[in-house]
């Protein structure tokens, strides 16, 4: 199968990509490179392209494609509420710019890359598909606008879909040469090893008066290399379902780690000290937030390979420590 990965230059993308070619499908990426990086398209040839400039798409089914992989987003919450009409802009109208062209030239299978942020506060310990949709940031809430429009799009036009919702993406794949890599970095397991490598601004703990275990925020991590082959095994449930339809998966470790906890296990892996000081909350960050993804072991057979936070941490560590770029 050729797939188009879109935002194949960053970080869930590029493993994805990487996923893909080790399974035997033929890729290409279409990034602006504006946030992703050059240096991780090893699988694949690079088109160079916007989704906010739609006639720069047509470049990119020059030859058949046989589904569209969708990471292409601005995703840092407090920037979405500073700048909301950047998010919908890139995040919304970005994608109607690419479904347009997926139906000019006869594309109709999409994985797109969702977020558990359109749930919002959470109502319960796990969050399931059913959780109320409430997103309290214009990032989430552009993200579960672009549902809607596929779910429209599967009654429509005959689109065929599936919106994987992550929790908490981590980890690399030292080994391909690919890992994570934001500017600025605001996920915690980098920045933690980024403290162990005495690089970065000093690390700080938002809040320790949380009714959890330990008074810090607990958070559901998942591997990307498990996020990856979510998306494969969504391939072949797209080719499997008997009409258009919008399915929707949530993705999670469903095991909860705390922010110290995290440091913890990067203080064993690295066999470094780590330093922080603790900071007031955040506005906004809810104390648990943990995934239920019953719906993806029943209906795509998919479970985490990767349950040991030790695991994830030492992948990631592994490319931080010799990361190249």
């Amino acid at each position: 199968m050729h797939v188009l990965v879109c935002g194949g230059a960053g970080y869930v993308g590029s493993h994805t990509a990487y996923a893909l070619a080790l399974a035997g499908h033929e890729v290409s990426v279409l990034d602006n490179l504006s946030s992703g990086h050059r240096e991780a398209v090893r699988w694949g040839r690079l088109i160079e392209a916007d989704l906010l400039h739609p006639h720069s798409l047509d470049a990119a089914f020059q030859q058949p494609v046989d589904a569209v992989m969708h990471f292409c987003a601005r995703s840092l919450v407090a920037e979405s509420v500073a700048q909301p009409y950047d998010y919908y802009d890139h995040n919304v109208v970005g994608t109607l710019h690419l479904l347009r062209a997926m139906r000019r030239h006869g594309v109709d299978r999409l994985v797109f890359s969702s977020t558990a942020a359109i749930f919002g506060h959470p109502h319960s310990s796990r969050i399931d598909e059913d959780h109320p949709k409430t997103p309290i940031n214009p990032y989430g809430a552009s993200k579960l606008m672009v549902e809607r429009m596929l779910a429209d799009a599967a009654g429509a036009y005959g689109l065929r879909s599936v919106s994987l919702r992550y929790f908490n993406a981590a980890g690399a794949a030292a080994e391909a040469g690919i890992g994570e890599s934001h500017a600025p970095e605001t996920h915690l397991i980098p920045n933690v090893l980024r403290a162990a490598l005495g690089v970065g601004p000093p690390l700080r703990v938002y809040g320790d008066d949380y009714s959890t275990t330990d008074g810090t925020c607990i958070r559901d991590y998942v591997h990307v290399l498990d996020l990856a082959d979510a998306h494969l095994r969504a391939l072949t449930a797209m080719d499997a379902a008997p009409s258009a339809c919008a399915r929707t998966f949530n993705l999670g470790n469903g095991s909860g780690f705390s922010v110290l906890e995290v440091i913890e296990s990067a203080r064993r892996i690295s066999n470094r000290p780590i330093a922080f000081e603790f900071a007031p909350r955040r506005a906004g960050d809810p104390a648990v937030l943990v995934a239920a993804s019953q719906r993806a072991l029943d209906q795509l057979g998919w479970r985490p390979r990767f349950e040991r936070l030790d695991d994830i941490v030492a992948s990631a560590w592994r490319w931080h420590c010799d990361a190249a770029y």
